[in-house]
């Protein structure tokens, strides 16, 4: 039986004795059965280390483990792949969010723009960041990935392109080159996804004159949460780590 692995957000070392969060103790021993002495699989997300861990104290909501030994550190992506996504509706976003963590990006900034239909007031926006964090901590426990992308608050994207790699692609079917044209990027690569509608001419322009390059992928108009599975699967599978 494959061991559960569980994210918990503590500096780990071998022999320390941790309690687990509620939710996380929760789905251990009430989803999964899990008994005192059976071994589950902890990481942080920061040091890339796989731990495995032996359940000490295993009650309801509540439950310990001792870390048993510790794995290799997951190397870092030769690629950094950095997604800028307008921010769509609900499941769309959760959708790109999870899938985009499954195949690799390390960094995501959910950006706010013309034709966003979803408004954030302070007080939503940081459910929302609270939200979408635990999505791709889910991805990471699903998909093995031991380091955590980083999530940036949502943004304008004026102010992402300020920061933005400088190898970087617009995303757009109007787009004169196709991803199979473009030069081999270098340690990092910007990606650049419109929210349902896409990004209108003031945005686009402003993109071009940061220097993003608008690509296609093919003959066809991509869903908002499609586009940008598609496209990162096309960058691995052209630079990055896809075999």
């Amino acid at each position: 039986m494959r061991r559960p692995r569980s994210y918990l957000p503590l500096k780990l070392s071998i022999g320390d004795d941790v309690e687990l969060p509620a939710n996380v103790a929760h789905h251990l021993i009430q989803v999964l059965r899990m008994r005192a002495g059976q071994e589950i699989i902890l990481f942080n997300g920061e040091d890339g280390i796989d731990y495995r861990a032996e359940l000490t104290h295993a009650r309801k909501r509540q439950a310990s483990a001792r870390i048993l030994s510790g794995g290799k550190a997951e190397p870092l992506a030769d690629l950094q792949i950095h997604l800028a996504l307008g921010i769509s509706r609900g499941e769309r976003m959760d959708l790109a969010i999870q899938k985009a963590v499954e195949l690799g990006v390390s960094s995501l900034s959910p950006l706010i723009t013309a034709r966003s239909r979803m408004k954030l007031s302070p007080e939503r926006q940081e459910k929302r960041l609270r939200h979408w964090k635990n999505i791709m901590i889910s991805a990471c426990e699903q998909s093995g990935r031991r380091r955590l992308p980083q999530l940036h608050p949502p943004r304008k994207l004026n102010d992402w392109l300020q920061k933005a790699p400088a190898y970087c692609l617009l995303l757009d079917p109007r787009g004169n080159r196709c991803l199979r044209q473009m030069e081999k990027p270098g340690k990092e690569l910007g990606l650049l996804i419109g929210p349902e509608s896409g990004f209108n001419d003031e945005e686009r322009m402003l993109a071009a004159q940061a220097g993003c390059t608008e690509v296609r992928l093919g003959p066809r108009v991509l869903r908002t949460e499609t586009a940008p599975l598609a496209a990162i699967a096309a960058i691995q599978t052209l630079w990055g780590d896809f075999c």
